[in-house]
């Protein structure tokens, strides 16, 4: 995992429309209607507009840079310029600056960066995991240039940093190296930017190596009546390639007991005014066990779900199918409610209406088969008309147990 990672739409989904939400997992578009392509990035915020720079995976790694006003729609722009660069604005304008410099100590070498600007002094730091097993902390001077080293954490096989402050405290979160494979990420802290860290701490259960994401940035959202920290994640396919996406989790923190959580949420959004965090309505849920069912599928007790039953034992030769789904005629969100057995071992699909040929929900969201509540991007008919077919393919063995499927009131 070299560098970092995000969200939103399917291949179903015609026409692009204000994005609603942000989806961990999802496939997210920006406002040109192509996927969003900027891992390992970092957001930094100029007036009402958030910018939002990272590496292109379908473009040699070129850095590409969008600008948004809430988070949610991001407009592509034009500069995509990489070396030392000045400007005086944040769009455009951008010159080389000075010559290329090694970072203290000139023998180490470096694979993933991260920046992080002190809230309070204004100043910025370049954050990079070095050989050595060393993640390194360089001041950025003023004219740009790279400083000493101010801080070093020496503590394991880390990268990926990225870091944010509440009070006098600073927070690191770093992930391990196992290639493009998660892990679960870790958060260390310090008192005073040059002060010694202290951890590892988890940030997340350990089993679900932080919503199969590694950590890019941090971002600090300071609203009129709430301040809500958010971790921003890549979600890496097998190869770091393009259909890698984005898991961005708003962050419950506690300053004094030195804690970091993050807050799972298959659908939510940051008002960047208030700073308030918000989650959609169902509008309405259609329970599997009233659904058309077909195979070796059955209905059992459920103890978790919403209805208390739920269909299992679904396999390949088994089909669920919903009828008179509500549809508004243009993209809307839907969630499956759907857990399997064993997530390597096959995949879930959905066949939409006349669709001839399934589509695989992991290919709309990559938490499919990892969370029970996968929400999906579909573009249904207008009117309670709608088919949605639910089905397996994979190993013998593999199965899925279904609860159900649901629509929203804001989605």
């Amino acid at each position: 995992m070299l560098f970092s990672r995000m969200i939103l739409a399917s291949k179903l989904a015609a026409g692009v429309l204000a994005a609603t939400w942000i989806v961990p997992g999802a496939v997210w578009k920006d406002t040109s209607g192509n996927t969003i392509d900027a891992h390992g990035g970092m957001i930094q915020q100029r007036g009402t507009n958030f910018y939002w720079i990272g590496q292109a995976a379908s473009d040699s790694v070129t850095p590409y840079l969008y600008r948004s006003t809430d988070l949610l729609n991001w407009t592509p722009l034009v500069d995509r310029l990489v070396q030392a660069l000045v400007s005086t604005q944040m769009e455009g304008g951008y010159k080389t600056k000075g010559a290329a410099v090694a970072l203290p100590p000139n023998s180490y070498t470096y694979s993933d960066t991260g920046m992080f600007q002190d809230p309070d002094s204004k100043t910025w730091y370049l954050m990079t995991s070095a050989d050595h097993n060393t993640v390194q902390i360089n001041q950025i001077n003023s004219d740009g240039t790279i400083g000493d080293r101010t801080n070093r954490l020496a503590a394991g096989a880390y990268e990926a940093p990225g870091m944010f402050k509440v009070g006098n405290t600073y927070f690191l979160i770093v992930s391990g190296k196992t290639g493009w494979r998660s892990n679960p990420n870790k958060m260390f802290w310090c008192t005073g930017i040059g002060g010694s860290f202290t951890g590892p701490f988890d940030i997340a259960p350990q089993a679900e190596n932080t919503y199969n994401s590694q950590n890019t940035f941090e971002l600090t959202i300071k609203g009129t009546q709430a301040t809500t920290y958010i971790y921003m994640g890549d979600s890496w396919d097998s190869t770091g390639g393009p259909s890698s996406t984005y898991t961005w989790l708003p962050m419950a923190v506690d300053a004094n007991a030195h804690t970091v959580n993050l807050q799972y949420h298959s659908m939510w959004k940051v008002d960047v005014t208030t700073g308030y965090v918000s989650w959609p309505s169902t509008k309405k849920r259609y329970e599997a066990e009233t659904a058309a069912i077909s195979g070796r599928a059955a209905i059992r007790d459920c103890s978790d779900c919403i209805s208390k039953r739920s269909v299992h034992q679904i396999n390949t030769q088994s089909q669920v199918t919903f009828h008179n789904i509500t549809g508004t005629g243009e993209p809307q969100w839907v969630s499956l409610h759907y857990t399997v057995n064993n997530a390597t071992a096959g995949e879930a699909h959905i066949l939409v209406n006349d669709q001839a040929v399934p589509t695989n929900i992991s290919s709309m969201n990559s938490r499919a088969g990892h969370h029970k509540s996968v929400p999906v991007e579909l573009t249904l008919k207008p009117g309670d008309i709608n088919k949605i077919t639910f089905g397996v393919t994979g190993c013998e063995d593999f199965e899925a147990h279904l609860d159900g499927v649901e629509i929203f009131e804001d989605a």
